[in-house]
């Protein structure tokens, strides 16, 4: 074999070694990358799923807490109401008032001192729901009646 043909045999194989280590360096390099990419984007989601987790027990938390509000309301001295004159609904409005009811019915107060008040109760900064200020409006605009509907049980003879 001739000089010529094994040097470029020799240059062949070295630029075919060449091309395979320099290939498994870039490859090796993509790859680092992307796994360190991958690291971040996990980064990014633990810390992201623990951020919602905190909002959901914050949330929970805030819920939980003004259920109590509605339920203890009667007994705080922000409500200027008896209690035995409220009634609770919970949902859409937390309280009907019949404010001097019972001071009607035990015969300390005139039947026209009684005034129909429905309340919600809020805590931190939450807000009339659509519902509720719709019913609001409703009653700012006079659209409120009392109606009675009687239902006749009648023996099957």
């Amino acid at each position: 074999m001739s000089i010529w043909m094994a040097m470029l045999i020799g240059a062949c194989i070295g630029v075919v070694l060449t091309t395979m280590i320099l290939g498994q360096s870039r490859n090796g390099r993509i790859k680092a990358e992307y796994e360190q990419y991958i690291a971040e984007l996990e980064l990014e989601h633990q810390q992201a799923l623990i951020a919602a987790q905190k909002r959901s027990v914050n949330t929970s938390r805030a819920v939980l807490k003004g259920k109590m509000a509605e339920q203890l309301a009667p007994i705080m001295p922000e409500f200027q109401y008896l209690p035995s004159d409220a009634k609770f609904m919970g949902d859409p409005i937390d309280y009907v008032v019949f404010d001097g009811y019972t001071d009607f019915r035990d015969g300390e107060g005139l039947a026209e001192d009684i005034e129909v008040v429905l309340i919600d109760i809020k805590s931190g900064g939450a807000r009339l729901t659509k519902g509720q200020q719709a019913i609001a409006q409703a009653i700012r605009e006079g659209r409120v009646r009392f109606e009675t509907i009687r239902i006749d049980f009648q023996d099957p003879d």
